[in-house]
């Protein structure tokens, strides 16, 4: 059966208070509608999308369809003016034999697995919703006063995606369509008024999954962005052959995940260059070592397809407690290195259509004692792919950057000492991961690689 997502876009922000639909508001380097756009591009139930918009956004849709390269989209329809007229415009567009996943464009942050719960039970039931349960006390008012209050235990709030049996909510619609009074605020609506026999299943929502309707749910979603992690299904699935023939290099490459990145990319004949200090004398923070290296490379292969940067360091102590020389130094590695090494990466991966891959750490998201210098610097790392990915969107460069968990490295080892290997990840675990976020066609994502049975699983191989 094929599942075709239909992504409504019709909204104004006219509550939102913006002069541009809100669809098109830049959140984390994109316009909502494309983040939403990529969810459904990248999974592997989703045959088909259609986008249904208004009348005078086609264009903006047909280009943004185009950059994104977005193969799925095979429609973009006008909607009417409201929900249901939007909603009936992609049914009367849809073959006779599919199911129809509606989706608000301004809910970007929809999972893979809402998506997949959605679409698995269609195989038991017709019409699908998705819901989580109300957290606060919900009121019936009438004249400012309260004339009821439901049982919050059997209270929940609506989201989307909502999804449907093309016959089931082609029905619904045939019927609502001939009644003079009709008004709905969404699909399902729709069935439970005109096929009230239909039992409608009401999968498990998030509350992750928001809506942008207002000003403080751009602020909401935007900081939900910042700390937002790539489900790793979405790129463990990557084929590393991909890697062949390719120039990859690697600042940082001696040793700890970058060691293990080099190890992959060479395993895979890719052709791999690694630069560190201890290794060649080079210096991520110094722009001439940079500029000498990227050089080096391009002149004996005419190409750089993927460039990381995995150096890095760590002095864990208060602010009061750390000389100059010392904040200086984390500074010029950890952040200032990056941004040279975006600086200059940008000519070559221009040429490949590459992609460039840095490293965060967990304490980005919020500052910690003893790491008031390190965790700034990460957040500033994560803040830097975010703008690079929409000043690059048009050069079809990609930027992500890695957020692993507790890694067994040399530098976690001087840090720390010896810790219960149980409770770390192995490096081959992580560059695992980078190796596959350089081949996705992800941008301007944080990706966290964390401590599962399934990684394990995977260092296991990689080892072997």
């Amino acid at each position: 059966m094929k599942n075709i997502a239909v992504i409504l876009a019709g909204g104004k922000g006219e509550r939102l208070g913006y002069q541009l639909p809100k669809q098109f508001v830049k959140i984390a380097g994109k316009m909502i509608i494309e983040h939403t756009l990529d969810v459904f591009q990248n999974h592997n139930k989703i045959s088909e999308i259609f986008i249904v918009g208004g009348e005078n956004d086609i264009v903006l849709y047909e280009n943004i369809v185009n950059n994104n390269r977005f193969s799925k989209v095979k429609k973009i329809l006008i909607g009417g003016d409201n929900r249901s007229k939007s909603s009936l415009s992609a049914i009367n567009a849809s073959p006779e034999d599919c199911n129809l996943i509606f989706h608000d464009a301004v809910r970007p942050l929809v999972s893979e697995r809402i998506i997949d719960d959605c679409i698995n039970a269609l195989q038991n039931y017709n019409a699908v919703d998705v819901a989580i349960p109300a957290t606060d006390t919900i009121i019936q008012v009438k004249n400012q006063k309260i004339i009821k209050i439901p049982n919050r235990s059997k209270v929940y709030r609506g989201q989307t995606p909502q999804a449907f049996r093309i016959e089931t909510i082609r029905k619904a619609y045939s019927l609502a369509i001939q009644d003079a009074d009709f008004q709905a605020t969404d699909d399902c609506g729709v069935v439970k008024k005109y096929l009230p026999d239909e039992l409608i299943h009401v999968v498990k929502g998030e509350p992750f999954n928001l809506k942008l309707t207002h000003e403080e749910d751009l602020f909401l979603i935007d900081k939900l962005f910042q700390v937002r992690s790539i489900q790793l299904s979405e790129i463990n699935s990557i084929e590393l052959d991909k890697l062949e023939n390719k120039v990859v290099v690697v600042f940082g490459g001696h040793y700890g995940i970058g060691k293990e990145i080099v190890k992959i990319c060479r395993f895979n004949n890719s052709k791999v260059y690694s630069f560190s200090r201890t290794q060649n004398n080079t210096n991520i923070s110094k722009v001439n070592d940079v500029k000498r290296a990227l050089k080096e490379v391009y002149s004996k292969e005419g190409k750089i397809n993927h460039i990381v940067n995995t150096a890095g360091v760590l002095d864990k102590q208060s602010i009061v407690n750390m000389d100059y020389q010392t904040i200086n130094s984390s500074i010029q590695v950890n952040y200032l290195g990056n941004v040279i090494l975006s600086k200059e990466s940008f000519k070559y991966l221009e040429e490949t259509n590459g992609s460039l891959l840095l490293f965060t750490s967990s304490s980005y998201t919020r500052g910690r004692a003893m790491y008031s210098i390190y965790s700034s610097l990460k957040a500033a790392t994560v803040n830097l792919v975010q703008a690079l990915s929409s000043e690059w969107e048009d050069f079809h460069i990609r930027i992500n950057c890695i957020n692993p968990q507790r890694t067994k490295t040399p530098m976690r080892v001087s840090n720390f000492g010896n810790e219960d290997p149980l409770t770390l990840l192995k490096p081959q675990e992580v560059a695992r991961v980078s190796v596959n976020t350089l081949l996705s066609s992800i941008s301007g994502q944080v990706i966290d690689v964390k401590k599962t049975k399934q990684n394990n699983k995977l260092s296991n191989v990689i080892e072997k």
